[in-house]
């Protein structure tokens, strides 16, 4: 430090009282890097070492000044009437004191810097924590009130839900058997690539679907895979996380979304694919409806290259009963159910 340099080795008279009953001494007074140095003038034999640090000025802007090693006691203390050792020791006192308060500056920063990150992990983590436990405690009712409202926005784009009585009919009778009790399967006009899944147990297939297989088992296994592919859990969570924030805050609140929240989600079954669960679980699944595994492989390839597993896997072929869906009448109806 330049303090310490610039007075280093400096020397002035001073005198001493080595306790409060001993008579003053004449010694010479050297300040060192860090210490003060009481010497016998005649000897050069030291005789006291004070931290500067410590040493205390028991006078100020008084002279001669009076020091004493350190604050808590006065027992032994030093006059010193030399201004030019006076300053020097208040100035290396200074150095020696800036320079031990930068790490305590620096750790002051690491902590500032440590609070900030902490904020904007918080700020990053909070909404999305939010959202989840927005998505988690939704009862089925809610979860319900959500997929409807993102069919809302894919009858925009897809076409108004497919009513005709008959139809729907046949799919509330053929949905608990497939997908629980609780299930609700709707059918739009446009293609959907398959089915899918929407929060509050909702299924949404494409009349496409209908008319492009000989029978409803492809149908039924793409309902199958839906349910697999996503919980409700995970469908709920997924259209919370387009609605935002303010829309799970208002949801948990309110019991409400905003009119919009769901505007533009609706319409990503059309342009993006199906999600689908593992292969190897299906089969299992398909054998426990009594289903066949075919119809459903040849929809989604109709040369089998791609799916071959799935089809070689077919619990039917593996000497399973097969289930009868339905009736003819009853295909036909659902084939129809956007006829009007």
């Amino acid at each position: 430090m330049t303090a310490l340099t610039e007075f280093q080795r400096l020397e002035a008279q001073g005198s001493w009282r080595e306790t409060p009953d001993a008579r003053l001494r004449e010694v010479i007074v050297s300040v060192g890097e860090a210490t003060l140095t009481l010497m016998d003038p005649k000897s050069d034999r030291p005789l006291s070492h004070w931290s500067l640090p410590a040493v205390a000025r028991l006078n100020p802007g008084r002279l001669p000044a009076l020091y004493t090693p350190h604050a808590g006691a006065a027992d032994e203390t030093v006059e010193i009437d030399d201004p030019l050792m006076i300053e020097a020791i208040e100035r290396v006192q200074r150095a020696i004191a800036s320079h031990r308060a930068v790490p305590g500056r620096l750790r002051g920063m690491l902590m500032a810097l440590g609070v900030l990150a902490m904020l904007g992990g918080l700020v990053l983590w909070l909404p999305d924590a939010l959202i989840r436990h927005a998505a988690r405690i939704a009862p089925p009712a809610q979860a319900r009130t959500i997929g409807l409202a993102v069919l809302s926005d894919l009858e925009r784009s897809a076409g108004m839900v497919c009513r005709r009585t008959s139809g729907q009919q046949v799919l509330n009778w053929i949905s608990p058997g497939l997908l629980g009790s609780d299930a609700l399967v709707q059918v739009v006009p446009g293609p959907l690539n398959g089915a899918r899944r929407l929060p509050g147990d909702l299924y949404v297939l494409g009349a496409d679907l209908l008319t492009a297989t000989p029978g409803p088992e492809a149908s039924a296994g793409h309902l199958i895979a839906a349910s697999m592919a996503e919980t409700g859990r995970e469908t709920t969570l997924n259209a919370l996380r387009h609605a935002g924030l303010m829309a799970s805050l208002r949801l948990m609140t309110l019991g409400t979304l905003p009119r919009a929240a769901m505007e533009g989600y609706g319409e990503a079954p059309l342009t993006e694919e199906a999600p689908r669960p593992d292969l190897a679980a299906l089969p299992p699944a398909f054998a426990e409806r009594g289903l066949s595994t075919e119809p459903y492989a040849r929809s989604l390839d109709p040369t089998g290259a791609t799916v071959l597993p799935l089809i070689e896997a077919d619990p039917i072929r593996a000497g399973a009963a097969p289930a009868r869906l339905l009736t003819d009448e009853q295909w036909l109806a659902l084939q129809q159910i956007c006829a009007g």
